[in-house]
């Protein structure tokens, strides 16, 4: 009968993406950044460049698409005590992995794009992982603050400190987690 291209829809497209992504960051893991192209990376993932403009457009968008897909989180913030104890955890290893030198620049590539619909993906990754502590909370009837109130007194200055190269500790992110702790419980 011939060769059939798998019928589930997307299937040549999810592997199109999966070997493009995959042959990006093997690139990155070796290369320096400068130095990437998308005919190197096509030729790598066995696809045409014209593939990829088609797709992403241009490199900038590839990059992004790549690290927003880094960012997503493998599974649910880890149950360590209280929602507090688990907000505790989890915003410092949030912080300690988007203040790392990989982390930094899959910040950097997400935001370097027009659009924004990348850094609108992580932006909903993160929540989505604030969502399920305040359910806990919630769930064991725990004071704790609200999406937006994570968002703003917790999220947002350690993404600008990072952005912006300016140092911090797990002590500040403690201290971030008491201040916003404190205002939920007054």
């Amino acid at each position: 009968m011939g060769h059939r291209e798998n019928p589930r829809p997307g299937g040549r497209s999810a592997r199109v993406q999966a070997a493009v992504h995959q042959s990006v960051r093997e690139m990155l893991s070796k290369m320096d950044r400068a130095d990437v192209t998308i005919p190197l990376i096509a030729q790598r993932a066995n696809v045409t460049p014209s593939t990829i403009y088609r797709r992403w457009g241009d490199l900038q968008e590839l990059l992004a698409d790549v690290a927003a897909s880094r960012l997503q989180p493998e599974g649910e913030p880890a149950r360590i005590g209280s929602a507090r104890e688990d907000l505790e955890a989890w915003v410092e290893q949030y912080a300690d992995e988007m203040a790392s030198g990989v982390g930094r620049q899959m910040l950097r590539d997400v935001l370097a794009t027009i659009d924004g619909a990348n850094a609108e993906k992580c932006s909903g990754y993160t929540q989505q992982q604030l969502c399920v502590l305040i359910a806990r909370a919630r769930e064991n009837g725990e004071p704790f603050p609200s999406l937006g109130e994570l968002m703003d007194h917790l999220i947002s200055p350690i993404i600008y400190r990072i952005l912006f190269d300016q140092a911090f500790d797990a002590g500040y992110a403690r201290e971030l987690v008491a201040r916003v702790m404190r205002k939920s419980n007054a």
